[in-house]
């Protein structure tokens, strides 16, 4: 069974920083480009960044663009979302999911391509 698990968040100040991961079981990483989402309490889910199979190309939303940095280790079936300078607003849960599509230009593919999504875990930025 295909199965995506979270880990990393925690509560941090403004300006801080947390790196996310993202486990695979069940199934080899490789053949998969990974996305990073997060959903705030009230607001729809929001693409936050994504990778491809390799590695050789990630994309970014423009309220992380400089700040976040997608990364993964395929011999460890692991994807990484370093998160620096943290802000009030990056307060959400995170959740990382699998695909086989790429492409759509500066774009992550959008959620619906995902599947095997992990349960999420929950980054708060508070003072």
């Amino acid at each position: 069974q295909l199965q995506l698990v979270e880990s990393g968040g925690g509560l941090v100040q403004p300006g801080g920083s947390l790196r996310l991961s993202c486990a695979a079981s069940g199934f080899t990483l490789d053949y998969y480009a990974i996305g990073w989402f997060r959903q705030a309490p009230g607001k729809e889910r929001e693409g936050v960044s994504c990778i491809s199979t390799s590695g050789g190309s990630t994309k970014y939303a423009d309220s992380v663009k400089g700040r976040f940095t997608i990364s993964r280790d395929n011999a460890k079936n692991m994807v990484y979302l370093q998160m620096n300078s943290l802000k009030p607003e990056d307060t959400a849960i995170y959740y990382c999911a699998a695909t086989t599509r790429w492409g759509y230009g500066s774009q992550c593919p959008p959620g619906g391509e995902y599947h095997s999504w992990g349960q999420g875990t929950q980054v708060t930025v508070s003072s």
